[in-house]
């Protein structure tokens, strides 16, 4: 939408006075109630920027979230993270009649602020523009994660003394433990676009052998399969790891093995011909990595076809 402005929320107090909320009981943590939220008129035309993170389960979600240059799917899932200063867009649906429920738990970096948690939470991959799935919950995980936020909830609403915000702390890295030991399970057991990532992965190494972009760019390198495919490289290596067993970086040298057996055993080119056309700088360093994946070399390779 070429109208769409950005729209930046400074604090969690914003926020509430924003969707109509009553104001926070802490200025650096909330958790809201997602039935309460009042969207304004115009949200689909806003894209919005918020200096908190929000961690939300939510039901009836009657709109489409749009996380950076993608849409957020939210088939079956439940629960999202968005970290400070990622550009987001809710996109209502009309006349959608669903009832929402659920929760939204809105953190403050300060309140993290000299605590290991406060750099620890940046590693938490699910917080990424890569991860463009919610995060399903069976109904176990569901209790799980739930009870963990009544917990944080109880405490904060308690009388605060010295003891709160390590103990409220606490409990979100286990929230976030938990979220990633599920995402982890979707991961294995859902039958997702994860799966595609690597169909997607095989066409553009073949495409980038076909196409002579080695013999032009050298060697494929994960950040390039990163970009091509519009995630993170540690995403992709995360993903692939999980459901292969093998980083990017081992898929793309197996790519390269195979591309060398094909030619060494269908061409006449030499082996220094066929290091450049794969991308390798250095014939020597192709041939290091050839014998070190099949344990022959180029030449004793394609003498076992003779």
């Amino acid at each position: 939408m070429a109208n769409v402005k950005t729209q930046r929320i400074k604090t969690i107090s914003e926020f509430h006075q924003l969707r109509g909320l009553s104001t926070p009981e802490h200025p650096l943590i909330s958790i809201v109630d997602y039935a309460a939220i009042k969207r304004p008129s115009d949200i689909s035309e806003i894209s919005w920027v918020c200096d908190f993170y929000n961690i939300s389960l939510k039901r009836g979600l009657d709109a489409k979230l749009k996380y950076g240059q993608q849409e957020y799917d939210f088939d079956e899932g439940l629960m999202f993270f968005i970290s400070p200063n990622q550009v987001f867009r809710v996109a209502a649906e009309p006349n959608a009649s669903s009832e929402r429920s659920g929760w939204m738990l809105l953190i403050h970096p300060d309140f993290l602020w000299n605590t290991p948690l406060a750099k620890k939470i940046r590693q938490y991959e699910y917080f990424g523009y890569s991860v463009n799935e919610a995060l399903f919950l069976s109904e176990k995980e569901e209790t799980i994660i739930n009870n963990i936020i009544q917990a944080i909830r109880q405490e904060y609403h308690s009388n605060i003394d010295k003891f709160s915000q390590q103990i409220i702390i606490s409990q979100i890295e286990t929230l976030l433990n938990y979220s990633e030991r599920f995402y982890h399970r979707q991961f294995l057991t859902r039958k997702i676009s994860n799966h595609k990532v690597l169909d997607r992965m095989e066409d553009v190494l073949a495409d980038y052998f076909n196409n002579e972009e080695a013999l032009k760019n050298g060697l494929p390198t994960v950040q390039y399969l990163a970009n091509a495919l519009h995630v993170s490289t540690k995403y992709l290596s995360s993903l692939l790891k999980v459901l292969t067993g093998q980083t990017a970086q081992q898929h793309i040298h197996e790519q390269l093995i195979e591309r060398a057996k094909e030619k060494l055993s269908t061409t006449d080119l030499s082996v220094n011909e066929i290091a450049y056309e794969l991308g390798f700088e250095h014939p020597q360093s192709f041939t290091k990595l050839f014998k070190l994946k099949t344990s022959l070399s180029p030449l004793a390779f394609r003498k076992s076809f003779n």
